[in-house]
C-alpha cells in the first residue's frame, strides 16, 4: 500500500494541510527517530512511557522486561498510542505569537500484540540494536537463553497511523514585514560527541566506526 487511510482518529484536524498519510513518508520518520512514546492506561490511569523502537514492515517493535507496566499491558490487549517526533529547527517569527518549530511527528494508534515466535523475537531485537547503532548487532555477544527469557517483545501494527509536518519559515502577518525583528529559522540536529570508553575495557580494543562517526540517517524530508 502506498498510502495509510486515516481513520476518524488519525486524520489530522487541526492544520490539516500539514497533515501525511503516505506510508513511505510515516516509514521514513519512524526510522529516523531514536525512540518514540507509548500511551496507554491501565486501572483507568493513563500513561506514557518513553522507550526505543525498530521498524519491520509495517510492525513497530518494543520489548523490555516482562516486569514493564506498559509492555505487559500491551501484551494482553490494551489499546496503545505510540508517537515519534523529529525536531528540525526552530522558526523565529517578528511577532511571538508566529513563533514555532518546525518537525516531522508519526501517531499510530492500535492493539499490539505479544510476540512468542523465537525467530520473529531475535529478529525484533535485532533490529532494535540495528536501528539505535546500525552496524553493531554483527559486534556484540548475541543474547542467551537466559537473557531472552528475561526479555518480553511486543508488536504494534502500523494500520492506523497518520504524520504531521511542519517546514520553512515564520508565518508572519504582513503588517509585521517592516519591523526592525530578525526572522528565520535556527536549524537543529542531533549529533553525537566524541565516545567514551568503559573504564573497563582492556586495551588494544579499537573505537568502530559505527560508534566513532556515528550519525542518524536522515531519511525524511525537513
Amino acid at each position: 500500500m502506498s498510502t495509510v487511510a486515516p481513520s476518524t482518529r488519525t486524520t489530522v484536524r487541526r492544520l490539516p494541510e500539514r497533515g501525511v498519510y503516505e506510508r513511505a513518508a510515516i516509514e521514513a520518520i519512524l526510522d529516523e527517530g531514536l525512540f518514540c512514546h507509548v500511551g496507554f492506561v491501565v486501572e483507568d490511569q493513563p500513561y506514557v512511557i518513553p522507550c526505543v523502537y525498530a521498524r519491520i514492515g509495517e510492525r513497530l517493535y518494543l520489548h523490555g522486561s516482562p516486569a514493564s507496566r506498559m509492555l505487559r499491558a500491551l501484551a494482553t490487549g490494551a489499546p496503545a498510542c505510540a508517537t515519534v517526533t523529529l525536531l528540525d529547527g526552530l522558526v523565529l517569527a517578528r511577532s511571538a505569537f508566529h513563533h514555532s518549530v518546525n518537525y516531522r511527528s508519526v501517531v499510530i494508534l492500535g492493539t499490539a500484540s505479544r510476540v512468542d515466535d523465537a525467530e520473529e523475537r531475535l529478529a525484533a531485537l535485532r533490529a532494535t540494536v540495528e536501528h539505535v547503532v546500525p552496524g553493531r548487532w554483527n559486534e556484540a555477544r548475541r543474547p542467551s537463553a537466559a537473557e531472552l527469557a528475561q526479555t518480553l517483545v511486543v508488536a504494534l501494527p502500523i494500520d492506523e497511523a497518520s504524520a504531521k509536518v511542519r517546514s520553512g519559515g515564520p508565518k508572519d502577518d504582513a503588517g509585521d514585514h517592516a519591523l526592525d525583528v530578525w526572522a528565520g529559522v535556527v536549524p537543529l540536529t542531533l549529533v553525537a560527541g566524541a565516545p567514551i570508553a568503559d573504564s573497563d575495557l582492556r586495551e588494544g580494543i579499537a573505537i568502530p566506526a559505527h560508534a566513532l562517526r556515528y550519525e542518524r540517517p536522515r531519511r525524511g524530508e525537513p
